[in-house]
């Protein structure tokens, strides 16, 4: 197993162990793609470790078949791993705001309640927040609430928060943050998204 060394060692009075076993708050954000992506990787590890996932997935239609749902589901009941919980809450596509934005906005909020027992719970060891930093930059949930909430989550639940333009002060709470850039995409060339790549 790679063995990398941090840069610094805060001097916090943990012990190595316990710094490296503290829960951490991820977020993936930025207008390239493949910040979903990178966290259903990360439910995939998790899985392997046999942690209980549950993916909450903001905004993106109810409808939508996205094709990490179906995999991590089949793992999840194979029995060989960790168990998957997949929550859908949203409408729409989380970057068009269509005439339905107020439904959007309630499922979000009784999305983000559902997350809130659940940490309270314990009920995941992983949880993959999809697409949230949507309602966080459209006003639909208080982001102070949620850094609050993530900070005093209890016992050692690992958080991962996806979308674009998450707010600064998610970004300053976070431990791990990662802006996917977008350097070239085949839409630029006018080629829609396909099978297998987008979904």
């Amino acid at each position: 197993m790679p063995q990398g060394q941090p840069v610094s060692v805060p001097d916090d009075g943990l012990t190595t162990r316990q710094r490296r076993n503290r829960p951490l708050l991820f977020v993936h954000t930025g207008i390239g793609k493949g910040k979903s992506t990178a966290a259903f990787g990360l439910a995939l590890r998790a899985w392997n470790q046999g942690w209980p996932i549950g993916v909450f997935q903001f905004v993106k239609s109810a409808k939508w078949k996205v094709g990490e749902e179906n995999a991590l589901k089949v793992l999840g009941a194979s029995g060989e791993g960790g168990t998957v919980d997949w929550h859908k809450m949203g409408e729409g596509w989380s970057w068009v705001q269509r005439d339905g934005q107020l439904d959007n906005e309630e499922k979000a909020r009784e999305g983000w309640e559902q997350v809130k027992r659940d940490l309270a719970a314990e009920t995941y060891k992983l949880y993959v927040l999809d697409e949230f930093a949507y309602p966080m930059h459209w006003g639909w949930i208080d982001t102070d609430e949620v850094v609050e909430v993530m900070r005093d989550r209890p016992g050692t639940q690992h958080v991962v928060i996806t979308g674009r333009n998450a707010p600064q002060k998610l970004i300053e709470a976070a431990d791990l943050v990662t802006d996917m850039s977008k350097v070239k995409h085949p839409m630029d060339a006018g080629q829609k998204g396909q099978r297998g790549i987008e979904w």
